[in-house]
């Protein structure tokens, strides 16, 4: 059972701290459990719950009459409202749901809802990297337990090989050579995997190291592969010891190549200022797929 305050609820549910205050004592929206120096903390019934109002509530049902209702009452309306809802905001919370009963046929089903509604790209930076950064907080701050970021990540990942697979390769004549892969320690590869299928459906060769590169072996795929553009990142600087002197030793790498560096990274390259070294923060900045 997952344990949460009330600022992860205000995390998940995107309702303020002191509304959430002022419910609980004029409406007596949930009744919250007490550590013994009396602080606040809820159960997963106590976010399912307030996931559902909050849908309700967003969308036009004043809290006074949410208030009425039973908590059957509460999930069916916001379980049919929640069909015909567009917004990114209210997708992440029904995956926030999904995911907090690990329903993995839930997530397909939001997921598949999503891509015919925005289509694939979309999804996944409007909804599914915002929902996974919502979910890395909670981890991190120890509200949900590891299972669940590695569940949906799991499942994601599945989603973008398979994308990538299918795609058929469709080279033309400014097809550039991308090298891709993931520094020493570095496991996080959501964010590469959705390069990936980028940069492949602009049409340009594509070498992927994958998770966890050793720098020796990423200096001699270079040089024998001899790739124009090197994209890579880190979502934390943990592994590096000094992130400048990391990226000077990119930057030498055979051939010089463009190097796009995310993540954690992404603002030493922009301070570093070295000649073919660039940060990356969206795929805007990967300017040679518009050349």
């Amino acid at each position: 059972m997952s344990r949460f305050t009330l600022n992860d609820l205000e995390h998940l549910t995107g309702i303020k701290t002191d509304t959430l205050r002022i419910w609980e004592r004029r409406y007596n929206i949930l009744s919250p459990n007490r550590t013994h120096t009396n602080r606040r903390w809820y159960e997963d019934d106590d976010l399912k719950k307030l996931i559902n109002i909050s849908l309700l509530y967003n969308n036009g049902v004043k809290i006074s009459v949410i208030a009425g209702m039973s908590d059957i009452e509460i999930a069916e309306k916001a379980s049919t409202l929640s069909e015909s809802l567009k917004t990114s905001d209210n997708i992440i919370s029904t995956l926030v749901l999904a995911v907090n009963d690990l329903d993995e046929n839930a997530i397909n089903e939001i997921f598949l809802r999503s891509v015919i509604l925005r289509g694939f790209e979309k999804t996944f930076t409007e909804v599914l990297f915002p929902f996974i950064r919502k979910v890395g907080i909670m981890w991190h701050t120890g509200a949900m337990d590891p299972h669940t970021e590695h569940f949906i990540s799991a499942i994601l990942r599945q989603r973008l090989i398979a994308s990538i697979d299918s795609m058929p390769q469709s080279l033309h004549e400014k097809s550039k050579r991308v090298m891709m892969y993931l520094p020493e320690g570095e496991f996080h590869e959501l964010g590469l995997l959705y390069f990936y299928y980028i940069v492949k459906k602009r049409g340009h060769r594509i070498l992927y190291l994958g998770q966890a590169t050793p720098f020796d072996s990423v200096k001699q795929s270079a040089a024998a592969w001899r790739p124009d553009i090197i994209i890579t990142g880190l979502q934390t600087e943990l592994n590096i010891s000094d992130p400048n002197e990391f990226l000077r030793n990119l930057s030498a790498v055979h051939g010089k190549p463009v190097i796009y560096v995310g993540g954690a990274l992404a603002s030493h390259a922009e301070n570093l200022k070295l000649i073919n070294i660039k940060p990356l923060t969206s795929e805007e900045d990967l300017d040679f797929l518009s050349s």
